[in-house]
């Protein structure tokens, strides 16, 4: 099926996080809408799913405003101008988690809303870690918990472990462990 026409793109109102345009769309069979879409900036963002060398996955408990909470969840962060995922994902690891990844593996690109959000978020499973800490931008330090390998399911069971991007995460995880060890 052939993708709608795009007539015009128009940014109706902007913050310094979010950006909204309109869309005005032409469908093949000729139909037309106007859509609205938050934009995202920058290069997309990245999810980091790393294991230690006890076989613990390395979560962070931090502030999030959306809810107005604390939740546990795996480390992310904005992909800089020009930065590889790869490299975005060593980086907010050093940050959060205090540790650098020798191994990292893009497990999958998601979206969470893609209906109406331009954000692509890249899930970078990373191993053989090794200490280093990078100064990050987060207002307070972040807690890590690490989690053992065999108990991670039990994630599921914690109600600050909520977020969809992290369940996506541990799934994709847990499946990429087995097809490597199989």
């Amino acid at each position: 099926m052939p993708k709608p026409k795009i007539h015009k793109v128009e940014q109706v109102a902007k913050t310094n996080i979010f950006c909204v345009e309109q869309l005005s769309l032409e469908f093949s069979n000729g139909a037309t809408r106007v859509y609205e879409r938050l934009r995202a900036g920058g290069s997309g963002a990245v999810m980091i799913i790393a294991l230690n060398e006890k076989n613990e996955l390395l979560l962070i408990k931090e502030y999030a405003a959306g809810v107005e909470d604390y939740v546990l969840a795996f480390p992310k962060g904005l992909v800089d101008q020009g930065e590889s995922i790869f490299a975005a994902a060593n980086r907010e690891l050093k940050e959060e988690v205090g540790m650098g990844a020798h191994s990292l593996y893009e497990l999958k690109k998601v979206t969470l809303a893609p209906g109406y959000l331009s954000h692509v978020m890249s899930i970078v499973f990373a191993h053989d870690l090794y200490p280093e800490q990078l100064q990050g931008d987060e207002p307070e330090p972040i807690e890590v918990v690490p989690v053992p390998l065999d108990k991670a399911f039990e994630l599921l069971d914690d109600p600050s472990f909520n977020e969809a991007r992290s369940i996506a995460g541990l799934y994709l995880a847990i499946d990429h462990l087995k097809s490597i060890r199989s």
